[in-house]
């Protein structure tokens, strides 16, 4: 039988190193899924639904370091991708998306599931988007694409009508007008010049208190973040995305920065007179330090996402990791303790802030107890995923993360739905290592509950069972529901923020899953020790108060009077609300006091 441009497609990307495609079939793409079934060498994982495949996608890029691939087909099929390929764009992760196409002599005929999909995908997947038309086009097309995507760090998208994919292939004549293109790509090693390397030592070695703010980008860098960290006695801050770059167990890390963040990463921030932002795309200025306040030095291998959040005064383009060893020698040891004792301090006293606010009691459950609860029982090596909205709160705040751990959620796109996918994905590229799912039930109903039937589908072929999906059912879209009190000083909205209760463990249990019911709080350690135990993936379902504010770690005078504006209006839950607002605020004030 002749090599199709399916087969060929299929092994191109078994050369290219791809191991696993994640999508969902249909007959506008069917030629590659033949092709699949053929080559058996590349392991298909079939979502529920194309925008979960797309999302699976992006946390493949992010917890690998490798390409992410999902494939859907014409029409809906490609349409659908589009959310989840966002994710992946707004985060910088290398995904590929292959997408079915009509017929060529139809196309522009308004057919069936006839849809411009090179239009649809110019800007997300702006790297690099094409449709074949002949069978020799494909090669240079598909490498174009993998390369594209892997080095720039972008999406990529390749359309294929569904008549060139049953072709027999060609190679592309040895003529005019024909393209000869290979396989192969290695990472560069991205480094400032040194003049420039100096320019930032200077600015740092001049500094008295130093704040880094560390993102994605510094993923791998640890140790050097750590002794640079060390030599100019700073306080590191970690964007959501750089969670995960340092534990938190070192005394100098304050945490989380922005809206969901800490105390003392806003005191970092505010205080300082030099700041060092490595790999980090934060986008909330109001929350970096005033204009004129520090002098500014900024690494990323991105020149356009330099200097764009803060005026900084060196700019260095370059890796983490190899910038931050060049810049190590250049560097002053700082004699001058005070600034890190002070930073410490602040972070001392933060903990038992959060200590106080986690154990004060709620109804039914206060969600910080959640994950205060989880975070020591985390196992080694855990991989945590979390979705948009109030859990990521927690999330941010709460979780404790340990040295090789790894962690994610959907960063520049917050969207929701992001979390159960991502820990599919990170399940897969990890199969034994566990992984925890942090879900608020909104997004359970949005798009998750769906996700947990491929779950039950795949998880008697990983190498553990430790797979764990604890929602927060608290009968609300309690995030926008807290935006709306605090910043529009409106009331809750009941008709768009009341969802429905839903026995998410008994669906669980329905499929085959292990399910979990928490509505006490004595019993949220218990449960976490239960559900890690458990020789069958777990859905914990914790019954949480939506009243607990998720309090941002500085209030504004404008933020406070629309908040007492809410409550003048009348709130539908306006008794709750004061009582567990107190006892956040009072809890932190008087932490022996946890009623």
């Amino acid at each position: 039988m002749a090599q199709t441009v399916g087969d060929f497609l299929v092994q191109r990307l078994h050369e290219w190193g791809v191991t696993r495609i994640y999508g969902y079939p249909g007959d506008g793409i069917n030629g590659v899924f033949g092709a699949l079934q053929r080559f058996g060498k590349i392991q298909f994982i079939q979502a529920r639904h194309e925008e979960m495949a797309a999302f699976m996608a992006s946390a493949h890029a992010k917890f690998t370091g490798e390409l992410g691939v999902c494939i859907a087909t014409s029409g809906p099929g490609a349409t659908h991708l589009v959310t989840g390929l966002y994710d992946a764009r707004l985060d910088h992760m290398p995904v590929l998306a292959i997408v079915g196409q009509q017929a060529r002599g139809a196309l522009g005929g308004h057919y069936q599931q006839e849809v411009d999909l090179a239009s649809l995908f110019k800007d997300v997947a702006g790297t690099f988007v094409e449709q074949a038309s002949v069978p020799s086009q494909v090669r240079h097309l598909l490498d174009r694409a993998v390369r594209s995507a892997v080095g720039e760090r972008r999406v990529s998208a390749l359309i294929l009508p569904n008549d060139l994919q049953e072709l027999p292939y060609q190679e592309p004549a040895r003529a005019h007008g024909t393209v000869h293109s290979g396989v192969g790509y290695s990472k560069p090693r991205v480094l400032p010049y040194p003049p420039d390397l100096e320019r930032a030592a200077d600015v740092l070695n001049e500094g008295k208190k130093v704040a880094i703010l560390v993102g994605a980008g510094a993923l791998g860098a640890a140790d050097e973040v750590t002794q640079v960290a060390q030599l100019l006695g700073a306080g590191v801050a970690k964007a959501l995305l750089g969670k995960a770059v340092l534990p938190d167990d070192l005394p100098w890390v304050t945490g989380s920065i922005g809206l969901l963040g800490t105390e003392p990463s806003y005191k970092l921030m505010t205080e300082c007179d030099t700041l060092l932002m490595i790999g980090s795309g934060f986008p909330y200025a109001e929350f970096l330090p005033k204009e004129g306040q520090a002098r500014g030095v900024q690494i990323d291998l991105a020149p356009d996402m330099l200097s764009l959040r803060y005026p900084m005064e060196v700019n260095l383009t370059g890796d983490a990791t190899e910038t931050l060893r060049a810049l190590l020698p250049l560097l002053h040891e700082k004699s001058d303790r005070a600034w890190r004792d002070k930073v410490e301090g602040w972070r001392d006293d933060w903990e038992r802030k959060l200590t106080a606010r986690a154990l004060a009691s709620a109804k039914p459950i206060n969600p910080q107890r959640v994950v205060y609860e989880l975070s020591p029982r985390l196992p080694d090596q855990a991989i945590i995923t979390s979705d948009s909205g109030s859990c990521a709160n927690w999330y941010a705040r709460d979780l404790k993360i340990r040295k090789g751990m790894q962690c994610s959620l959907s960063g520049g796109l917050a969207s929701m739905g992001a979390a159960v996918p991502y820990a599919i994905a990170a399940k897969f590229a990890h199969p034994d290592k566990p992984v925890i799912a942090l879900v608020g039930d909104g997004a359970m109903q949005m798009n998750n509950m769906a996700e947990l039937i491929t779950v039950a589908k795949y998880w008697k072929t990983w190498d553990t069972p430790q797979w764990i999906c604890a929602v927060f059912n608290n009968e609300d879209l309690n995030q926008v529901t807290w935006e709306q009190r605090v910043m529009e000083g409106s009331p809750k909205f009941a008709a768009s923020q009341d969802i429905p209760d839903v026995p998410y463990h008994l669906f669980a249990i329905s499929i085959g899953l292990k399910g979990i019911f928490v509505e006490r709080e004595d019993q949220v350690a218990a449960a976490w020790e239960q559900a890690l135990a458990s020789d069958t993936p777990v859905l914990i379902e914790f019954k949480t108060d939506p009243n607990v504010a998720p309090l941002p770690p500085h209030i504004t005078l404008e933020q406070a009077r629309k908040f007492a504006t809410t409550l003048f209006k009348g709130d539908p839950d306006e008794a709750g609300i004061i009582t567990q607002t107190a006892k956040q605020v009072l809890g932190a004030l008087l932490p022996g006091k946890k009623d």
